[in-house]
């Protein structure tokens, strides 16, 4: 009787450590800035970023899997220019009105290693989802001194064009290519 009581609380116990195996960060909106680099007549790059994000991303690091949410305010689009901004705002483009966020679901991290090197996942932008890959180009875990938590910080990036998801302001004066930049730090939950 006494072994079976050690072998029913032995098998609770290994369930639970696989169903507490993963481990969820939520993003710093401080040290999280989604930018991209698209055409400008085809005589210079605009650049810009999005300065107003949240979410969280899901690390298991034994499995060698993750996920992650990315919500983007469309409306904190930021060129360093207040009258593209206004214009970038505006139903020629994003149309924040209708379309007040952009939204990254990471369905599948890769792990190279230890190391996650890219996340397969949908965009959703301008009311339009597509399949989107992010190559992460850099990745590392410290214990931040301030909280004392671990914090995990990325660099990844992809291309995509934009008139996949209907944003086809001047097009073909303006090449439809873009190349986001997500630069990412993210604490992990207590």
């Amino acid at each position: 009787m006494k072994f079976k009581h050690l072998v029913v609380a032995l098998a609770t116990a290994g369930a639970a450590s696989i169903a507490f195996a993963a481990d969820t960060y939520t993003i710093d909106p401080g040290h999280t800035y989604p930018s991209f680099e698209a055409d400008h007549m085809g005589i210079s790059v605009l650049r810009g970023k999005f300065n107003s994000t949240k979410g969280t991303i899901t690390l298991d690091r034994e499995k060698k899997t993750g996920s992650m949410e990315i919500i983007i305010d469309a409306a904190s689009i930021d060129f360093g220019h207040d009258k593209l901004n206004a214009h970038a705002r505006n139903a020629d483009m994003f149309d924040v009105e209708k379309f007040p966020e952009a939204r990254y679901i990471g369905k599948s991290i890769k792990f190279n290693g230890d190391t996650p090197v890219s996340v397969e996942g949908e965009l959703t932008l301008h009311g339009v989802t597509k399949p989107v890959t992010l190559t992460i180009n850099k990745f590392k875990c410290i214990i931040d001194g301030m909280t004392k938590r671990e914090k995990c910080g990325a660099d990844a990036s992809a291309e995509f064009k934009r008139t996949d998801f209907g944003i086809n302001y001047a097009t073909p004066r303006f090449a439809p290519e873009v190349k986001l930049q997500i630069e990412v730090e993210a604490l992990k939950n207590s």
